[in-house]
Order: structure tokens, then sequence, then C-alpha cells
């Protein structure tokens, strides 16, 4: 297997398997997610949910030709009302959730934890394609199936592309020394079309999909197994290589020039009700928490 000096964590890689006609996807996160989890108190169910949002967003998104954004998002009727994780091309994730508590710990008073069914209930998964201001977004929208968001991937494959996929998300913590940090991350293979050149693919894919089918979670997310080593692990009596590898980092994009240029759009009554006591204006970034202090004068509109 040819080496590959990408980096054992926080990144996003293609990966080819010799000789065949699959190309695969592989994201590993740590410190990355861990930030992304770690900025709200959420109940572990919801943490794992957008954990492989997080996941899935950077594992698609990184295979994008164009530079924009990549956005997934899940919405439905359950529990989580609603789960976005955002890839940006440059390598920034970040994401949330919204949820209501006391539903969430009835459907995880079970021994298992509640898979994205569950917890979503019914609804609808939606992957939006944002290339900037000069391009219209383009959005594919299928339901909410399974009880993981990798299924939901498949199935959107399958609608909207036509493509044979499989996808593999996993999400944990694990013990520090400094306490415990959450890990996440995902693979993908996806069939390449049979032509004249490469003949007929439908062996091919059925052992591909085989041998990725023994990919185990804790495989997934341990940071003692390298990505070259868990691809050799799985691929190695054919052989495979790593390439194109990408660093991902959390990255929220609020600032307070965007803070002040949203609170300048709303009405002045709006305005004056988020007036708190002490005479100042409070917002709350709802993907990193940070919290933004304002004089009411600045969000005031020019005359």
């Amino acid at each position: 297997m040819t080496q590959s000096p990408a980096p054992v964590d926080d990144l996003a890689a293609a990966f080819q398997i010799e000789g065949w006609p699959v190309r695969g996807r592989l994201v590993r996160l740590g410190a990355a997610v861990d930030e992304i989890l770690s900025a709200h108190a959420y109940p572990d169910p919801v943490a794992g949910l957008l954990g492989e949002a997080c996941a899935l967003a950077a594992l698609i998104g990184s295979s994008l030709k164009f530079e924009g954004r990549l956005i997934v998002q899940a919405q439905g009727d359950g529990p989580v009302r609603y789960v976005v994780a955002d890839y940006d091309t440059s390598g920034a994730l970040r994401g949330f959730c919204r949820y209501d508590a006391d539903e969430v710990a009835a459907v995880a008073s079970g021994p298992a934890r509640p898979g994205a069914q569950a917890l979503l209930g019914k609804g609808v998964f939606i992957m939006t394609l944002d290339r900037g201001a000069d391009f219209e977004r383009t959005q594919g929208v299928t339901p909410i199936e399974g009880d993981s968001l990798s299924l939901c991937a498949e199935h959107y494959f399958e609608q909207s592309e036509q493509v044979p996929t499989k996808v593999r998300l996993a999400v944990g913590r694990i013990a520090t020394a400094e306490g415990e940090s959450w890990r996440a991350g995902g693979a993908m293979i996806q069939v390449i079309a049979a032509d004249d050149a490469r003949g007929e693919t439908v062996e091919a894919w059925e052992r591909s999909r085989a041998l990725f089918q023994t990919l185990a979670d804790d495989e997934i997310v341990d940071p003692t197994i390298s990505p070259e080593t868990l691809l050799f692990r799985l691929f190695h009596e054919d052989g495979v290589r790593l390439e194109d590898a990408r660093v991902l980092r959390a990255e929220c994009r609020c600032s307070p020039e965007r803070i002040v240029s949203t609170l300048k759009a709303f009405p002045a009554e709006d305005r004056a009700e988020m007036v708190e006591d002490d005479g100042k204006i409070r917002v709350t970034c709802e993907y990193c928490s940070k919290t933004y202090e304002l004089e009411p004068t600045e969000v005031e509109p020019a005359a």
C-alpha cells in the first residue's frame, strides 16, 4: 500500500482500491468535532446525531470541485426538531441542533441509543450546495429513513443521482488526560459506472460492499488507528491508496459585523424589546454559543 503524509485526525481524503471500479472517501474528526459538540450541553443522543451530520457533511463536501459550501440538514416532528452541519470547501465545519430535552430523555430511556428516525420523527433530509452569491443554490430532499443519517445519505444518492453508494458514520467519546472528548468519522464508497474499458462492475461492487460492511464503529473513531491502517484492514488484499487529504477544522462564521447587520434589519420595536435591564443587547450564536454584547445605538440603521 502506498503511504501518504496525511494527518491522522481532522482530515477528509479520497481513496482508491487498486484496479477496482470503486471510489471512496474517509473522514476522521477529533478536536474539530469535539469543539462543535461541546459548545452546547447536548444530551448524548443529540450530540451523536450532530456528530453524524458533521462527519457526513465533510465526507460529501470534501469531494466538491468548486469553492462553496455543502449544508446537510434534517428536520422533523420528533424530539430533535432540526440538525444542521455546514462544510466550507476551505475545510471549515460548524453545526447545531434544536431539540426538546424532555422528549429526548423519553426516547433515550431504553438500553440502546435512539437513532435518527426515533430522534427526528417524520421529516426530511436535505443536502444543499451553495456556490456563492453569483449562483443559485441547488437542493436535494428525501424522506428521513432508518436509524442513521448514513441511510438517509444512501437513499439520497439512490434517488437523486442513481449512484450505488454505501456510507458508514460513527460517533463516540474517548477518555483523555483532560477528561472525555468527542470523536466522529465516516467512510463512503461508490461504484463507477461500467463502460467498455472497465467492463461489468457488479461483481467488484458486491465484493467491495461486503468488505466495507466489516468496518466497525470503534475502528472509525479510534485515534490510535491511522487512516492508512484503517483502509489497509479493509482492502489489504487488493491494495488501496489514500489521496487528496485535506485538513478540517471547527470554525463558525459569526462576527460582530454579521450580528450588527442582521439586527439593523429588524423593526425598531423588535430591537427595543431586545434591550436588557442594563441597557445592553446580547445575542448568542446558535452554532458556537459565543455571546455578543452590543449598545442599542450600534444596531440602529443609518438615517
